[in-house]
């Protein structure tokens, strides 16, 4: 049956391949990006979707656009939201080079914001048929995985994220919610850059393989791309 999806981050690279696969599907796709009047592929994919996917504005760390979104969502059932919306901050810095406003920028984006969003949508989840949160994370964020250093933004803040996501999967297993983290691979991506190792088409069949099976006894899990799991 035909599956109602919300995506942030769907103006670009992972997001917008997503939001084009489920669409393709026959999914109802909620499309969300900062800005959609610069999202051109986005708007090309919605104007030949049939209504398929609609474009909304989603900062995601606005709480009026958050608040908005759910009035757009209001009676809507949501089966899955997908947080994809991330940033990379103070990539390349090294320890003299780090300052506070970047960092505490990435924590906002990359944990924070997901976290509010599931909240906001919380109504919408609970009425959907699958009740899956999915959240775009890395291997970065993975303590056990760490053997090179660096990264001290991006990295702290996925592992707070993967935190945070692993506490709400406990909070709502007794409603039958899947919480799940998902890492990409390091994906041709403008965040990816061109030497990374895989194409996006590739990551987005792995990734839609996990989405698509995942239930209530992977709730809490950090799947890698290839469906195994990653340690903390």
């Amino acid at each position: 049956m035909p599956q109602n999806v919300v995506i942030t981050g769907a103006n670009r690279g992972l997001g917008l391949e997503l939001a084009r696969s489920y669409a393709n599907e026959g999914d109802r796709v909620f499309a969300c990006c900062r800005e959609p009047e610069s999202a051109t592929e986005l708007t090309e994919l919605a104007q030949q979707s049939d209504g398929q996917l609609t474009i909304h504005p989603l900062n995601v760390v606005n709480e009026a656009h958050r608040q908005a979104l759910a009035a757009v969502l209001t009676g809507t059932p949501v089966d899955v939201l997908i947080n994809n919306a991330g940033v990379y901050p103070q990539k390349g810095a090294d320890i003299g080079d780090l300052e506070a406003r970047g960092w505490l920028e990435g924590f906002y984006v990359n944990t924070i914001a997901p976290v509010l969003l599931a909240q906001t949508l919380l109504p919408n989840i609970r009425s959907g048929k699958r009740r899956l949160i999915a959240s775009v994370s890395s291997k970065m964020g993975s303590l056990a995985d760490n053997s090179s250093g660096g990264a001290y933004a991006y990295r702290s803040s996925k592992a707070a994220l993967n935190m945070a996501m692993l506490s709400l999967s406990h909070d709502l297993r007794d409603e039958n919610i899947t919480v799940i983290l998902l890492h990409p691979g390091w994906v041709k991506t403008d965040m990816g850059g061109v030497n990374a190792q895989i194409t996006t088409d590739k990551s987005i069949a792995q990734m839609r393989a996990i989405l698509d099976r995942a239930g209530i006894d992977d709730s809490g899990s950090f799947f890698d791309r290839d469906g195994s799991i990653i340690s903390w």
